[in-house]
């Protein structure tokens, strides 16, 4: 778990495949974070990778940095507990503008 926590903060940009229906979807994410031992990833509830995530959680992130390739194959299973959310927004502070732990839209994902 280190290693790909450390290989995806490094890239910075890593990319999450989700599944819409019977279309595959990829956009670029860059949170990731360890709480309680396990790998975290932020976006917004109100945002169709949210949606996607909760019809089917089955998901693929990839990395590519230094001429190596990362691919982690999970199922991304929602947190909604605030000390989750805390924890993502204090390791990425620049988040803090748009989310809040207590707003309405903030959601955290671990990888299972």
């Amino acid at each position: 778990m280190e290693r790909t926590l450390k290989f995806l903060k490094d890239a910075g940009t890593y990319y999450l495949a989700t599944v819409d229906g019977d279309q595959p979807r990829v956009r670029p994410f860059g949170t990731i974070n360890e709480f309680e031992g396990k790998l975290y990833i932020q976006t917004g509830k109100k945002k169709d990778v949210s949606k996607q995530l909760h019809a089917n959680p089955k998901a693929e992130i990839c990395a590519f940095m230094n001429g190596e390739w990362l691919r982690v194959a999970c199922e991304l299973v929602a947190d909604d507990r605030r000390e989750a959310k805390v924890s993502m927004l204090e390791a990425y502070p620049n988040l803090q503008g748009m989310y809040s732990a207590d707003d309405d839209n903030t959601e955290v994902f671990y990888l299972q």
